[in-house]
């Protein structure tokens, strides 16, 4: 399955003109079966799977950070044995790697995630391979697990073009002559300080009608649909953020397996002028707004989203994937951020 369902679950998580901070550039892209989420220090992560006919799944996840030297980090996995993986047979211990049919050692894998890290011979060998048309596969026994090495190299390509790397001894797929030196530095993750809110429960302001037309009115792109249900199923909620604004929530749509929440920053009192940060949260606690939604109903890829406030607007702090729905794992298989902070208090 295409990250079609999980990318339009992603478009309800955007921040809005409350959120003001100016952050670095960031990439998702996908080829094939392959994928790529390069974050705002400029660490990029590449996640490549099975062929989806293949009867037994896989994921490897290849993480490189910025800056000269990086080597490429590779974790394998295999699909979950339990309700979102595709092979019902017991996970192996010991997997032999094979790069164009030559074994070039094992592989262990441990823990309750089926997991495994590569040594840095595999880890170059595999991204070899996937850079050109090699051929990468695991095996135990009769069994067989194979990477897909379609859309491998446009994905390492635009990793190498993010970082800075192409043309460069470092690069994966468009190597050259030059060294690392004028490759991308990496940039420090921001630092978030989330404001303490005012103790006490907000009553709803006295021209609450207003206010409910004014946040109708705001909906200009129809992101919030059960606006026109408050009142009835629906009901406006009220968070103080400080003397003179506060947070307004309510319901803004429901799907077959999801659920979006309205979040706006508004004047206590008219005229209100409320602004969106979210039509998609799923919780609110302590200052910081966090969302979560399913790609699709097996809960096997998901999308998320935070925002803090920091006194005087939401700051959007985190955004992510689990990757594909390619059935690797229930949650999903891995994180793939393109935007992270570290917050406060």
């Amino acid at each position: 399955m295409k990250l079609s369902l999980l990318l339009a679950a992603m478009s309800i998580l955007c921040s809005h003109a409350v959120a003001v901070q100016q952050t670095p550039a960031q990439v998702r892209f996908e080829q094939g079966d392959w994928e790529l989420a390069c974050d705002n220090t400029r660490t990029c992560r590449a996640a490549g799977y099975s062929a989806e006919e293949d009867a037994r799944a896989l994921s490897v996840l290849l993480t490189r950070k910025a800056g000269p030297g990086q080597a490429v980090a590779v974790t394998l996995r295999l699909a979950d044995q339990g309700d979102a993986g595709r092979d019902d047979t017991k996970a192996p211990g010991v997997l032999s790697m094979l790069v164009d049919g030559k074994p070039i050692g094992n592989v262990v894998l441990a823990g309750a995630d089926d997991t495994g890290t590569l040594s840095a011979p595999q880890a170059a060998a595999l991204v070899r391979a996937m850079a050109g048309t090699g051929k990468v596969e695991w095996r135990a026994g009769k069994d067989a697990w194979r990477l897909s090495g379609k859309g491998a190299t446009a994905v390492l390509l635009k990793l190498d073009e993010f970082q800075g790397r192409l043309d460069t001894r470092g690069a994966i797929v468009r190597t050259g002559a030059r060294g690392e030196e004028a490759v991308l530095p990496p940039l420090p993750a921001p630092v978030i300080t989330v404001a303490s809110l005012p103790k006490g429960k907000l009553a709803p302001p006295p021209r609450e009608r207003e206010l409910l037309a004014a946040l109708r009115q705001a909906d200009t792109d129809n992101e919030c649909q059960d606006l026109a249900a408050v009142g009835s199923d629906n009901k406006l909620s009220y968070t103080a953020l400080s003397a003179d604004s506060m947070l307004v929530s309510a319901r803004c749509w429901r799907g077959a397996y999801n659920e979006g929440t309205g979040y706006w920053v508004a004047r206590r009192t008219p005229p209100f002028a409320p602004v969106l940060v979210t039509a998609g949260a799923t919780d609110f606690d302590k200052g910081v707004i966090d969302a979560a939604q399913k790609g699709r109903g097996i809960g096997d890829c998901w999308a998320t989203g935070q925002w803090a406030w920091d006194g005087n607007a939401f700051i959007h702090t985190a955004a992510a994937t689990t990757g594909m729905c390619r059935a690797i794992a229930a949650g999903g298989a891995w994180q793939l951020p393109t935007l992270v902070s570290t917050l406060r208090r």
